[in-house]
């Protein structure tokens, strides 16, 4: 009967790794964590309103798990909470960005194409790729020839197919559930961001009470 009593004043909370807002929005607790709490408690807690985003915000709002507990503490009297996961939320605000016109986004676009094609060429040239296979052909065939079609164009479209394979993509479409080596590295540098954003938002905060 002591263990029942004990859950039934027990919430359970997991602050949500990155949750995205609009400028002026309101936060609940709801929107940057998961409770888990007694059915008395719970429409409380949906209630309870956790930050107000303001323009001072700018665009990056770290919501600690102790402020969390703090308002909740002064909420509900006698109850116990515990935390599961991270401690800290980060809330992007989404503001309105410039959209990218036409003829900008067709340059981008030339400059990574042909950019990406030079230094492909340039590795074959530093590699001496054209003489490799000149001289593969003369070993099967025992014939010279300065152009070896055979080897350079199924080369060629192996090597885009393996492009393709390589980052899982065709155009905007992706080929199976395994996410590519790009997404792999992109995934860890956002994590190395966002625990930069905690840490460095962590030490502002500090500095600017030890100034009050």
């Amino acid at each position: 009967m002591w263990g029942v009593n004990v859950l039934e004043k027990t919430i359970y909370i997991r602050m949500r790794n990155r949750v995205l807002v609009k400028p002026e929005e309101k936060i609940y607790l709801m929107d940057i964590a998961q409770v888990i709490a007694p059915e008395t408690v719970i429409s409380d807690l949906k209630s309870l309103m956790v930050h107000q985003v303001t323009v001072k915000d700018k665009n990056i709002i770290i919501i600690d798990v102790m402020k969390i507990i703090r308002l909740i503490s002064g909420l509900i009297e006698d109850v116990e909470v515990q935390t599961i996961g991270p401690a800290q939320t980060i809330v992007e605000v989404m503001l309105q960005k410039k959209q990218m016109s036409f003829p900008l986004f067709l340059l981008i676009w030339f400059l990574l194409f042909f950019g990406s094609a030079m230094a492909i060429m340039n590795f074959h040239d530093d590699v001496s790729m054209r003489s490799v296979q000149e001289k593969l052909y003369r070993i099967i065939t025992g014939v010279e020839d300065s152009k070896p079609w055979i080897f350079q164009i199924p080369y060629s479209i192996g090597l885009g197919l393996g492009m393709i394979l390589f980052f899982n993509h065709v155009f905007q479409k992706r080929i199976n559930e395994e996410p590519s080596p790009l997404e792999v590295e992109m995934f860890n540098y956002q994590m190395d961001l966002d625990n930069y954003v905690i840490i460095h938002e962590n030490k502002e905060s500090m500095n600017r009470t030890n100034d009050d």
